[in-house]
């Protein structure tokens, strides 16, 4: 395939590289509370029997087919022959892009995004217009007339990701519709990343793209809703005609996922909602008191409270540096949070809520001590 570009560096990860394994407290990860090896084993029923069953033996190219079939009940139509599992979906959106895009092709990206979403078809040569989500009254909105836009009948893709990262925002149900026809109307592909659908608050998950929408493609993890971010799993629900150019770029690159990864997901796929539970409850409360935290703070932090997944993007209102707010934070305090200057937004802070309420409360109090002496 052809580059016109380099990748340019990806900021957050750039920022988070080191400090994620110093830091004391972490309120700036996307996922909920990774759980451990014997907490997943306890809650889906893996013995340690049927892990010394597992021989290492090359996996499918697409993924066990039982993984799929899973996956296609959940999130998909049903068909597992539209599933990929990948190492995250790092690996899904890399493949995807790569197979589906071509120099020159218009495309809209929702921005702030993670950036695999935007970088991407920017190195492809891709002409990339922004669907920018802003606050200009500290309420972050998508809005779907900016949408209606940008989309042309030379769109080949609309590339989104909700609940969204970093703001938590979402869709109604009827303004998913909406976006669906417009690409429709202009035969262009819907590319969603769906890493955060299962942590919802306040309305219940969107429905699957992929079974509104024949040209719908949708992305998943383990990292984000089920606290497994370290066993790297993936999936991409697609049509198979993107599925069969996807697996020959990976033939060139990861060629398949470990066994031991494909078992475990398997027997976690089929508890999910055993783990999802606590994860989600954990969450709700901690959403509470981060909303009860940017209240206690006025005029000084504005919240935009996320509609789903578990983490928030607060404008600091007052501070003149965030980045400078963010490295005393670590420095100083040992809390990491991520700076918004790493996804284009340089007065805001991202900030998780998924992890262990103890750390939550300690890393606001900490953050509070700098807001004071700098604000």
């Amino acid at each position: 395939m052809e580059h016109t570009r380099e990748l340019p560096l990806a900021p957050m990860e750039e920022w988070l590289r080191d400090r994620y394994f110093t830091a004391e407290i972490d309120i700036s990860a996307s996922g909920v509370e990774p759980y451990s090896l014997g907490e997943v084993r306890r809650i889906v029923g893996l013995d340690q029997e049927e892990l010394d069953r597992l021989v290492f033996q090359d996996g499918h190219s697409y993924g066990d087919p039982e993984v799929r079939r899973l996956i296609a009940e959940r999130w998909g139509n049903g068909d597992p022959n539209q599933v990929m599992t990948t190492n995250g979906s790092s690996e899904a959106i890399f493949l995807v892009l790569t197979s589906l895009l071509r120099p020159g092709d218009e495309v809209v990206v929702v921005e702030p995004g993670y950036h695999s979403l935007i970088h991407l078809a920017a190195t492809i040569g891709c002409k990339v217009k922004p669907w920018r989500i802003d606050d200009p009254e500290t309420v972050f909105a998508a809005s779907l007339d900016a949408l209606d836009e940008l989309v042309t009948d030379q769109t080949r893709a609309v590339i989104v990701s909700f609940p969204h990262n970093p703001t938590g925002i979402s869709l109604s149900e009827a303004d998913l519709h909406r976006l669906l026809d417009r690409a429709a109307a202009v035969g262009a592909w819907v590319v969603w990343d769906a890493a955060f659908n299962d942590i919802t608050y306040d309305a219940p998950p969107l429905p699957n793209v992929v079974s509104l929408y024949e040209r719908a493609l949708s992305f998943g993890t383990f990292s984000k809703s089920f606290g497994m971010p370290g066993l790297r799993f993936g999936w991409c629900i697609s049509p198979d005609s993107v599925l069969r150019t996807c697996v020959r770029v990976r033939d060139y690159v990861t060629l398949h996922l470990s066994p031991l990864v494909e078992l475990v997901a398997r027997r976690s796929l089929e508890n999910l909602d055993a783990l999802l539970k606590p994860r989600l409850d954990q969450a709700r409360h901690n959403r509470e008191l981060l909303a009860r935290w940017a209240q206690a703070h006025g005029d000084d932090v504005s919240l935009a409270l996320p509609a789903g997944g578990v983490a928030a993007f607060p404008r600091l209102d007052r501070v003149e540096d965030v980045d400078a707010l963010a490295a005393r934070l670590i420095d100083e305090h040992n809390v990491l949070v991520i700076p918004g200057s790493c996804f284009d937004r340089p007065r805001h802070v991202r900030l998780g809520f998924g992890g262990p309420t103890d750390e939550l409360v300690e890393g606001l109090a900490r953050l509070d001590r700098v807001l004071a002496d700098l604000t």
